[in-house]
This record gives structure tokens, sequence and C-alpha cells, in this order.
């Protein structure tokens, strides 16, 4: 519910050179060199210097909380406290206790003062991962913070004054959000100040190695093996993969590589990368690149970066043709190439 890291943050970039770390180090870095990343680094340079809030965006797994992190340990604030709460986490019916504390005797079993996690961010950072998760009514209770800068305990009268910069990130689109009328107009606005976008892996192009090679150099020293290597066709895999999990996935996929690799020769089936088709899983091969667009017209690639697309985008046809980066009536006439796995939408719209 609450994360108080003691690591610090710093970017790499560029070629890696090999990781060397003394033993205890809790450096974390967010490695990336693209364009995307790079202006992600000058952003948060500049926020550091500003107390205004914060809205991170982002798929999950793009590293929206070590962009938090990152923004904190640059600020005046770097000395206070860091809070992380996530808000899809905490249970509803303790949700209010936890985050803006309780006085004694507020409910049944409240024998002591207990203060909450907001109140325990003073002279710090608050961090609100998966802000959009957060009730209807304790938004109200966050937009009152937000606006004032106090809270009140439960059971308790008097308003307490807060002094915490409030960061926030949601993998969610909160304008949709707004208008499905589960996210707070006002409350969106008061956090949208200065917003920050996390780029998905497969935006990042040249990235993907780059991460690849920087934790396979992490986790070889972790577990005091290697060095190892990954072959060309596992890069080939690595690059041509849509990676849905983002840098969560990818870290996941390459520890499995260390500990299932023969002779410290990371290969495509170390990695056991998997794709759904049809509800069917399938390991990922270089026969069956996701994002390779020099696919032959109705070849097996073709057909699997579709369903990819499609899989990714759950079934949404304008999204998925942008995600392989063809129009709409492009797509269609891709799918018809394939009708029996895109019956379906084909149906839908036969005019396609």
């Amino acid at each position: 519910m609450v994360v108080h890291h003691p690591v610090h943050i710093n970017f790499q970039g560029g070629i890696l050179p090999h990781v060397q770390e003394e033993a205890g180090d809790t450096t974390e870095f967010i490695v990336g060199n693209c364009a995307a990343m790079r202006g992600c680094f000058d952003r948060i340079r500049k926020f550091a210097k500003h107390d205004a809030p914060v809205l991170i965006s982002g798929e999950t797994g793009t590293g929206k909380e070590l962009a938090a992190q990152a923004i904190h340990q640059r600020s005046e604030r770097k000395n206070g406290p860091f809070v992380a709460i996530n808000c899809a986490a905490l249970p509803a019916t303790l949700i209010a206790s936890e985050l803006f504390g309780y006085e004694k005797g507020a409910f049944t079993g409240a024998v002591t003062r207990k203060l909450g996690l907001i109140e325990k961010a003073n002279n710090g950072t608050l961090f609100l991962d998966e802000i959009g998760d957060l009730p209807l009514d304790l938004q109200a209770h966050m937009l009152r913070f937000l606006q004032e800068h106090t809270i009140t305990r439960l059971g308790g009268h008097t308003p307490i004054q807060v002094n915490a910069r409030v960061i926030s990130a949601s993998h969610v689109d909160l304008e949709a959000a707004m208008a499905a009328g589960t996210f707070r107009d006002d409350l969106f606005y008061r956090l949208n100040v200065l917003p920050l976008r996390m780029p998905s892996l497969r935006e990042r192009g040249d990235d993907v190695l780059l991460l690849a090679t920087y934790f396979l150099q992490r986790i070889s020293k972790e577990i005091g093996a290697g060095p190892f290597e990954l072959t060309p066709e596992a890069k080939a895999v690595i690059q041509a993969y849509f990676w849905p999990g983002n840098v969560r996935e990818m870290i996941a996929a390459i520890r499995r590589g260390v500990v299932m690799s023969a002779e410290c020769q990371i290969r495509p089936e170390d990695l056991a990368i998997q794709i759904k088709i049809n509800g069917e899983l399938h390991e990922h091969s270089p026969a069956a690149p996701a994002m390779v667009r020099r696919f032959s017209p109705g070849s097996e690639q073709e057909r699997l970066a579709l369903l990819q697309a499609m899989q990714r985008n759950r079934n949404n046809v304008t999204k998925a043709a942008a995600d392989i980066g063809v129009s709409r009536v492009t797509f269609y006439r891709m799918a018809k190439r394939h009708s029996d796995a895109f019956h379906d939408i084909l149906q839908k719209n036969p005019d396609a």
C-alpha cells in the first residue's frame, strides 16, 4: 500500500557499459536513448524544479513510479519522505482510514490515533498510483486536500495542514473516465498541471535491445553468474515482440532466459515469450514477429501481426490499424486475405 524507496534514480542512455556496482548499491536507472525517452528525461528535470502537481500517464510497466521517484529526488523535497499509494490495491472499506488516518474511538477497533498516508508525506512527496481507481466519494476529499492543503482524520473535527507535493499516475485514460462519469473533472484539472507520458516499449525503437542488455547485466550480477549473452535469434524476437507488459514483462522474460539458458547463451525458447492466437498460447519466434512490417501479403507473419494488434487493442480496428502503422482501409484489406481469422469483423463491415 505504501512504499518508502531508499533507491536513487539515475538516467542511463546510449551504449551501456558493463554494469559495475558496489555491494549494497541501491541505485536504479531509467534506461533509454530514443527521442521519446530523452523528452521524458528533460521533463523530469524541469518538473523537479517546481512544486506543482504532476500527472504521469502510460501503460502498465512503463516506469511511472520510477519517474515519480526521479522527480522527488531532484526536487527541494528530496530529504523528505516519498510515500507511494496504490489506489487500486487499497480495500474500499479501508481506503479512507488509510489515506486520512483516524482519531481514537472513531469506529470500533480504533483504540489509538493513526496517522494517514497523506499526513505521513508531510514535507515530502505523495505518489498516488492508479488514481483512476479512487472511488468517487474519496475523489472529493482528495480535491479538497489539493485545494486547501488540509485533511481531517476520521472521527476528527480539526483540519490538519499537510505540506506535500502530489504526483499521480494512471494507466487508464482519465479523460475517457471523466466522460463516463467515473472520474471528477475538477480533480483531473487539479492533478494535470504538469503532464508526463511514459512511452510504451513498442514506441522506443532500439531502446528495446538497450534495455534487454541492461537487465541481462543486472540479473547476471544479481545471481553471480555469467556473463550471459543473447543469441542473434533471441535479439530478433526481443525486437519483434510488442511487449504488452512493457519493462516489467521484459525483466521477467530476461530473468527466465537466464535461468533456462545453457552455457550462458540465451535463445528464443529460453525467453518463452508467448502470444495468444484464437485463445491458444503460441511460442513467439523469429518466424512470427509482431512488429515486422515487411511481411508478404497473405503470409503467416501478416496474419500474426493482425491478430496480435487486435488482441492488444481489444478488437478495436481503428486502434489496431494505427498500432501496426497502416490505415483502417489497409487493415481491412489485409484482414480479407485471412478471412478465416477475421470472419467476425468482416461480417460487421461487409463493404470494407
